[in-house]
């Protein structure tokens, strides 16, 4: 494992086999790749994609069919390593009758926090995730919001190096998603490392420094956010101060008629276009898979058979 690399998978393969041992499912196939100390990774996917099979091999909560994980120096099965890790799963299992307040500490308990240091973290969290007013109230009275606020401040109360978090802004309001997605930046700022699993793909556009995208358990692609966006046939010139005239001309034009050249670059599209984009080409070219060892290259194609 690398020195600044905190998870780390090799071929990692994922098949689930019916109670004769017949394969069922591939779920994740030959998995290569690489998640860095510090960094915000994106883990995308349809639905079915290997996502959830990916958390759980980290995690330890399933065995690999082939490959291995590292996960903090440590193999994916050795769960001492999870005592670093905090994890928000798509549905949170809290105890509806606990409040706020009570539901930290039963959690802090557990990761054996004395009770100086669990009042200080309890009450910080709280204020972090915005559920000061209703830090008295039992969780069955809490919308979906704000058990999902609870639900990250439980995951954050052993302090964790390696943060996992599945659907965050999941049942957010506007407000409640951009005052998440800062905490998140927060994080990374802290020097953690946060790997966010979510369908909204512009609050993954917004906080991921790289992002990864399965498809039917395979690798499609992998890379910076900014340079898998950038369009690199195209020329995008931001130009202020210039007649209509002077618009049509281009660089040397510019500076001719003393205009103040804005920017001047690649385009960007959109992270749902890239995501369709490469979700239908996955389809209309089976076994297309990305090479981690190529990044920033195309997928390559399948063998042809001979048959």
């Amino acid at each position: 494992m690398t020195t600044d690399a905190v998870i780390e998978t090799r071929n990692l393969t994922k098949v689930y086999r019916d109670f004769w041992g017949r394969k069922k499912v591939d779920a994740l196939k030959s998995l290569n790749l690489t998640v860095q100390r510090g960094e915000i990774f994106g883990l995308l996917g349809p639905n079915g994609s290997g996502k959830t099979t990916s958390i759980k091999l980290l995690l330890g909560l399933l065995f690999p069919s082939n490959g291995e994980a590292l996960v903090l120096g440590k193999p994916a099965s050795d769960v001492a390593k999870n005592e670093r890790i905090g994890y928000l799963p798509e549905e949170s299992y809290l105890y509806r009758f606990l409040n706020a307040e009570e539901t930290l500490d039963f959690y802090g308990r557990l990761f054996d926090i004395s009770g100086k240091e669990r009042r200080k973290r309890i009450d910080s969290l709280i204020q972090q995730v915005g559920l000061n007013r209703a830090r008295k109230r039992v969780l069955k009275e809490y919308s979906k919001g704000m058990t999902r606020r609870i639900g990250v401040a439980q995951a954050l109360i052993n302090d964790p190096e390696l943060i996992l978090l599945d659907e965050p802004t999941s049942g957010l309001d506007p407000l409640g998603t951009r005052e998440m997605k800062d905490l998140i930046r927060s994080l990374r700022d802290e020097g953690k490392t946060v790997v966010l699993c979510s369908h909204l793909l512009a609050d993954v556009q917004d906080v991921c420094d790289r992002i990864a995208i399965l498809h039917q358990g395979e690798l499609k692609e992998l890379g910076r956010v900014s340079d898998l966006l950038s369009i690199q046939d195209m020329t995008e010139i931001k130009v202020g101060g210039l007649s209509d005239e002077a618009k049509e001309e281009i660089r040397q034009v510019v500076a001719r008629h003393n205009g103040n050249l804005v920017s001047m670059g690649h385009p960007s599209t959109t992270l749902e276009d890239l995501f369709l984009k490469i979700i239908r080409e996955s389809e209309a070219h089976p076994g297309r898979r990305y090479l981690p060892e190529r990044e920033g290259e195309q997928p390559t194609e399948p063998p042809v058979s001979s048959n």
